[in-house]
């Protein structure tokens, strides 16, 4: 058994701190003279995981930048927990953000775990030294030694086992192979069962780790496009097939958001809440609904300029919905 730092940083009998909620209001990021962030106002649901999702370039991680207070802003603010982070110590001890491969000084392993454990007041060293076992992490080996995989692998170890309030994964897990990233999507899932917190979850893996979201918030250069509940906007997809005449006639009320044809059959997707008498109309009309992953209704609805919010009315570039 690997021994990765001194005991649990918390006795079992302190009660560890709640979720804490995030909540953006009108926030601005600018680098120079490009907006990374343009009048975002959102809102993280505490005690939940919400997949943050956008294209390269969209603003995902000066987002989480600016709520982990490594970034100020440049107009608007962030609060965590009520408050404002950056230069909030007592804010900033419960938020842990891991990103792509790490961020590590030039020292062991074994020295990375220790002082990950004494800046997390919630930090497990059981909870570490199971999941160093089981992804295989050297101790001994300094972190400029360790392969893509093993950084990637020790980050998602110390975002876990920090148990932290606030848990951000920036693409942490890109450099994992795919039977690692499984089992890390595995541990993350168990362990915030047991302890929940609010997790945040950027990555362009969408396929992966869409069944993990609760919430989904989607940025498209640097705005805010949509945010809603994962369950919800997979309600608000559709893909309609059958004959190319039946389903533009079927299709006609809705905003289409793709249509691919194959002779005289075409699937065409729609972006929308259905009709109460939808699916019965089109069982009549020989057509047969399928459902839509979050990944099919994010690449359709940024695929251009054209957004669309949760009713499927266009945004305002000024403004976006709060979670209902």
């Amino acid at each position: 058994m690997m021994t990765s730092t001194a005991p649990a940083a918390i006795s079992p009998l302190t009660p560890l701190p709640a979720p804490y909620a995030v909540q953006t209001e009108d926030l601005r990021v600018n680098f120079g003279a490009t907006k990374a962030l343009d009048r975002v106002s959102a809102r993280i649901v505490p005690g939940a995981i919400t997949g943050l999702l956008g294209r390269n370039g969209s603003g995902k991680s000066t987002l989480l930048a600016a709520i982990a207070a490594y970034r100020r802003p440049s107009s608007g603010r962030v609060l965590v927990a009520g408050r404002e982070p950056y230069e909030e110590p007592a804010v900033v001890a419960g938020i842990c953000l891991l990103r792509e491969a790490g961020d590590f000084a030039d020292c062991s392993v074994r020295q990375v775990l220790q002082l990950a454990a004494s800046v997390r007041p919630t930090w497990s060293s059981t909870v570490a030294d199971r999941l160093l076992e089981r992804f295989k992490v050297p101790m001994r080996k300094k972190t400029t030694n360790l392969s893509r995989g093993q950084r990637s692998a020790l980050a998602a170890v110390i975002g876990i086992a920090s148990r932290s309030p606030l848990t951000m994964f920036d693409e942490t897990y890109l450099g994992m192979d795919a039977p690692t990233r499984y089992a890390f999507y595995e541990e993350l899932l168990a362990d915030y069962s047991e302890q929940p917190r609010t997790i945040i979850i950027s990555s362009h893996l969408i396929e992966e780790v869409e069944r993990l979201f609760e919430y989904v918030l989607v940025l498209d250069q640097g705005r805010l496009l949509l945010q809603e509940s994962a369950d919800d906007l997979r309600e608000r997809g559709a893909r309609v097939v059958g004959q190319s005449a039946a389903v533009e006639s079927f299709v006609a009320p809705y905003t289409v958001v793709s249509r691919q044809s194959l002779g005289r059959t075409m699937a065409a997707t729609i972006y929308g809440a259905l009709a109460t008498d939808a699916r019965a109309d089109a069982s009549a009309a020989g057509l047969d609904i399928e459902s839509v992953s979050i990944q099919d209704l994010f690449v359709h609805l940024t695929a251009d300029s054209s957004h669309y919010v949760p009713a499927g009315e266009p945004v305002d570039s000024q403004h976006a919905k709060e979670l209902r």
